[in-house]
């Protein structure tokens, strides 16, 4: 049964949890600790935090794994209390390569030598514009649904957006890649280049937008599926997080899935 964490004190096993929850999965740009990559998070008294991470395959992409687990490691060491940190992907075949490559402060192709074409910056650039495109649907999607026609949404701000998570997603998304993300910015931009969409070109935007939002969504379903399938767990749901009912020996065991690449 799952227990709660005892070790380190409530403020920051709290803090950990959090930090955890910003790091997000690349493809899928949703946090680890929602999609269930997360299954134990160990504090002891003196400050160490040991993070064990887990996906719904075998196979799933190294190099996106090795992005979660060194974000995650990062993350956690930004909390204060926290005097070192592990981070150790499990049940993965290059989990030792990733973990050790992690732990030593390596970077992915200093991990994997001639096997990695190149370091991670353009990938994680290249699903940070999928990002974009997928908040920018979601975000003009209650325009459209309130009577905006597809040719007037070039003409709308970014601060007219329907506030909430996915307008702040859109800004977060924007900023992180240099695009404008200002109140007065355009609603709509090219994820490449940030110059405004026009009229004229918005409806074939919008259509890779949503074509986008339609894949990455449908993913995540299957990639919680098949992490349900590989572990056999039953999910109930605490607060904004989904607590794993059948944890091993974890202090903390957050349930979703991934998808393999």
């Amino acid at each position: 049964m799952t227990r709660p964490v005892t070790q380190g004190g409530a403020a920051v096993r709290d803090a950990v949890i959090e930090a955890l929850g910003r790091v997000l999965d690349p493809e899928l740009d949703e946090p680890i600790t929602d999609l269930g990559f997360v299954t134990a998070c160990d504090i002891g008294a003196s400050g160490g935090v040991r993070v064990r991470l887990r996906l719904p395959t075998y196979f799933c992409a190294p190099n996106f794994v090795f992005l979660m687990v060194a974000d995650a490691r990062d993350a956690v060491m930004g909390v204060p209390g926290v005097s070192e940190v592990e981070v150790v992907v499990e049940d993965h075949f290059a989990a030792d390569d990733i973990n050790a490559g992690v732990a030593e402060g390596r970077g992915f192709v200093d991990t994997f030598g001639h096997l990695a074409a190149s370091e991670l910056d353009q990938l994680r650039a290249d699903f940070l514009r999928k990002a974009v495109l997928v908040a920018t649907h979601r975000a003009c999607q209650p325009l459209l649904d309130a009577g905006c026609s597809v040719g007037e949404l070039a003409a709308k701000r970014l601060g007219e957006a329907h506030r909430g998570a996915e307008a702040e997603r859109l800004r977060d998304r924007r900023m992180q890649l240099g695009l404008p993300a200002g109140a007065n910015s355009p609603l709509v931009v090219d994820p490449v280049t940030g110059d405004p969409i026009s009229g004229e070109a918005m409806g074939r935007h919008l259509g890779r937008a949503r074509l986008t939002r339609v894949s990455v969504e449908a993913n995540g379903e299957i990639c919680r599926n098949l992490l349900r399938d590989r572990y056999g767990e039953t999910l109930v749901s605490i607060g904004r997080r989904r607590i794993s009912a059948t944890g091993d020996t974890g202090c903390v065991a957050v349930a979703g899935g991934h998808s393999e690449n």
